[in-house]
């Protein structure tokens, strides 16, 4: 990742590989519904980005490495967003499933830890669970 990764047209720092990772789980069962464009200008905009700088990342995303945090709770953070963009057009497509799944291997994830934390996530989000009590389960999960 070079310098360039962090920063904007506008001097704002944000990770774009994250961001990056994001539009690819939108665009994993060949198109970004409505609710998921939405999730991605919320993101986007959480970051510093403006509509136009989101517009062109979506329009310009194929398909890069994962490169996943160091500490638990980013990789949480990061999973969870991921599901949550997942759940925005209602739909599970298996593709987003082996998506999410591949970014959490790709996070140091075991793969018996694997199912039940991408069902959790799922759950959690469904059901509107706080990110922090949320977290606490995956953590119990993650470290078994």
């Amino acid at each position: 990742m070079n310098f360039s990764d962090y920063i904007t047209d506008h001097g704002k720092k944000v990770n774009k590989d994250y961001f990056r990772n994001l539009i690819q789980v939108c665009k994993s069962d060949g198109i970004i519904s409505p609710e998921e464009y939405t999730l991605l200008h919320k993101e986007g905009k959480l970051f510093g980005l403006t509509d136009p700088e989101i517009d062109t990342l979506i329009s310009e995303e194929n398909y890069s490495n994962y490169n996943p945090p160091y500490y638990i709770e980013e990789k949480f953070d990061h999973l969870y967003n991921v599901a949550e963009i997942i759940l925005a057009d209602g739909i599970v497509t298996e593709s987003e499933r082996k998506l999410l799944k591949r970014y959490a291997i790709e996070s140091g994830i075991s793969d018996k830890s694997l199912d039940p934390l991408v069902d959790c996530l799922f759950e959690g989000i469904r059901d509107n669970e706080s990110e922090e009590e949320l977290l606490k389960k995956c953590i119990k999960i993650i470290l078994g």
